[in-house]
């Protein structure tokens, strides 16, 4: 029995993670699980890029994101489903983040999407491979 879902999604993608976002929340309404939707920003801090962006930048690109990544889940899932999901904006490397949120919440059940294969990245994109190869739970990956 499932506890709790982690969907990865890429608000970058704009509407292309929709779907993924859907199984995620079917998955979790089948076992009662909670559903946890997380996305990733990468992280300019602690390199020589960061001193190219404004110092309250990363506060800014938080709130923005959350913001977008709410907005995606209301439009998805309706505004009474998506009060029950908690919301997850990290920063980082994106393989990495999605499998510490996963570890951090408990998930069960990671849902991730992979887009349409390019002969260099075999099967998968290489987040979702390197997510299924490292992950310690069940990954559920949505083309």
């Amino acid at each position: 029995m499932t506890n709790s879902v982690l969907c990865a999604v890429d608000i970058s993608n704009g509407d292309l993670d929709v779907h993924v976002l859907k199984t995620a929340a079917s998955l979790a309404d089948q076992d009662g699980a909670q559903l946890d939707v997380v996305t990733v920003l990468p992280d300019f801090g602690e390199s020589w890029v960061s001193g190219f962006f404004h110092p309250d930048f990363h506060e800014k690109a938080l709130d923005e994101a959350h913001a977008k990544l709410t907005d995606m889940c209301t439009a998805t899932l309706g505004a009474e489903r998506n009060e029950k999901v908690r919301h997850v904006v990290a920063t980082g490397t994106a393989y990495q983040e999605i499998l510490k949120t996963a570890e951090s919440a408990n998930s069960d059940l990671i849902v991730i999407g992979a887009h349409k294969p390019d002969l260099k990245d075999y099967l998968l994109g290489p987040n979702a491979a390197r997510v299924v190869r490292h992950s310690t739970v069940s990954v559920y990956v949505v083309r």
